[in-house]
């Protein structure tokens, strides 16, 4: 499995979170699907699958690929890899499951940036959204990832009652700028969540097996930036999972000059596995009040993690 940078034409579009929806009539609204980044290219029939990261997963997603090979074109398309529960409504932590136990995905797409050999990225969002929905083919695993006209309150009330991450604005007339995060798209979330990077786990206690909490950070310039510790969003499996994860990496000294709480206690790891937490808000020292964990993102690089 080869782990590359995207060329630079393929990386995808980021979004800027902002605190709250608004209303406006020259933005679309989109639902913010809780899954993993996954931009395609299709040519000559043959479907690669780039996570953001830079990783092909076309293999480790095979039924995707499959339903992708149906588009009779060349093409680049953008959009998430989600796992849907019993309601339709997506689930990041069912998707860490999705490769051991038959998890229902889906591939929710909601832009082009090439077609045919014509670079469609200068058009705007909804001239390539047009074009897009004529090539998708009719497959459960594919989604045309609809949109809602002016009217982002209503959508994100509408987003908390289904308890989706989110939803996502976007500027009706915007171009696709690759690799860049801008403010032509914006992320309101219903709920606060964080991606932080593992630099170190607590022994366990009681009952428990395998540790007590992990240690988290973000980067912050060029150095790591401690955000709190997390214990709770585990169960069994997961517990062991992520220290079987975790053994690799043990390091013998922390990433950041600052003491935190539990330290000889501690077994420190170096800073590579990105993980997603949900929290109630961020204390004045900054740190995260009440994480839990919600799964670890293999689509990251720790070098990109920092304090949204």
């Amino acid at each position: 499995m080869r782990t590359q940078k995207l060329p630079t034409r393929l990386q995808p579009m980021l979004a800027t979170l902002i605190d709250a929806p608004f209303d406006d009539p020259a933005w679309v609204f989109e639902t913010k699907w809780d899954g993993f980044r996954m931009v395609t290219e299709i040519k000559n029939g043959v479907v690669a699958l780039y996570s953001r990261n830079g990783e092909v997963v076309s293999e480790r997603y095979k039924p995707i690929t499959q339903a992708l090979r149906k588009i009779k074109h060349d093409c680049v398309l953008d959009g998430e890899l989600v796992a849907l529960d019993k309601q339709g409504v997506p689930h990041f932590q069912r998707l860490q499951n999705a490769l051991r136990t038959k998890v229902k995905l889906q591939y929710c797409v909601f832009d082009l940036m090439f077609l045919d050999g014509t670079d469609l990225r200068s058009l705007s969002l909804l001239e390539r959204k047009e074009r897009l929905e004529k090539i998708l083919p009719k497959d459960t695993l594919i989604q045309f990832s609809e949109h809602r006209f002016e009217h982002g309150k209503r959508f994100f009330v509408e987003a908390k009652k289904k308890k989706e991450e989110g939803i996502m604005a976007k500027r009706a007339q915007g171009s696709y700028l690759s690799g860049k995060r801008t403010r032509e798209w914006l992320k309101i979330k219903t709920g606060a969540r964080q991606e932080v990077v593992i630099v170190g786990f607590t022994k366990p206690r009681r009952s428990r097996k395998y540790f007590g909490s992990l240690v988290l950070a973000v980067r912050e310039g060029k150095k790591w930036r401690y955000v709190g510790h997390v214990g709770t969003g585990f169960d069994a499996t997961t517990l062991k999972d992520m220290h079987e994860r975790l053994l690799p990496y043990i390091a013998a000294h922390k990433p950041f000059d600052e003491k935190v709480k539990y330290e000889d206690d501690t077994t420190w790891v170096r800073p590579k596995l990105v993980g997603e937490v949900k929290f109630t808000e961020w204390t004045a020292g900054g740190e995260m009040r009440h994480p839990s964990f919600i799964g670890l993102r293999d689509d990251k690089k720790a070098e990109e993690v920092v304090r949204e």
